[in-house]
């Protein structure tokens, strides 16, 4: 199966029938490319970067989320390939378990790769490996170019900046992060995620 090897970190950090969360390798052929940015609110709240590539979601976790505004840069870590069914992940990661907390989609939608060199495209896992990728999204709360650049290990954790790129998606006065709580699949925030699990639990 395309990026069944990538995802042994992913499934050796979960157990089957104890997390909501997929296990398999689901792997999209053809089409557009498709991410996903999952807001998690575990041990610390953060946003999950994903991009569809070779098989697998390459991953990145945002702390403070993506931004619109192309002065700002924003701390991503790198974490493990997560399978293409965690696309449209959402719910509860119940305690004891890794990553435990709610998950909602707050975005969500197809990117273009951006990356060039040499006049040829460099393909999102290569640019991975390298150090760079450029893409453009057309999610329904971002659009636009976006770019990630490594600039180090914390570590074992690689230490990535995301950047919005000037383009008609970028906007300084906009901060969707505060503004666009909820989920797009849903229209659920995680604070209200969290409540429904907690009537569900004392019901």
């Amino acid at each position: 199966m395309a990026g069944d090897s990538s995802l042994k970190t992913y499934r050796g950090k979960r157990r089957p029938g104890r997390t909501p969360e997929p296990m398999g390798g689901a792997s999209h052929k053809g089409g557009k490319r498709r991410f996903v940015i999952q807001e998690h609110s575990a041990t610390a709240l953060h946003y999950d970067f994903r991009l569809e590539a070779g098989g697998v979601l390459t991953s990145w976790a945002v702390p403070k989320g993506p931004s619109t505004d192309p002065r700002v840069k924003r701390l991503a870590v790198r974490t493990e390939d997560h399978p293409v069914d965690y696309l449209d992940f959402e719910g509860t990661i119940p305690a004891g378990e890794y990553g435990a907390g709610e998950v909602i989609v707050w975005d969500t939608g197809t990117y273009r790769n951006l990356a060039e060199r040499e006049g040829r495209k460099v393909p999102v896992a290569k640019g991975v490996s390298d150090g760079h990728v450029k893409v453009w999204l057309e999610g329904e709360k971002l659009r636009g170019a976006y770019a990630l650049t490594r600039t180090g290990r914390d570590g074992d954790r690689e230490r990535w900046i995301m950047i919005k790129l000037s383009d008609e998606g970028a906007d300084a006065r906009r901060n969707p992060v505060s503004t666009e709580p909820a989920s797009v699949l849903s229209g659920r925030t995680v604070d209200e995620l969290a409540a429904d699990g907690q009537h569900e639990e004392t019901s």
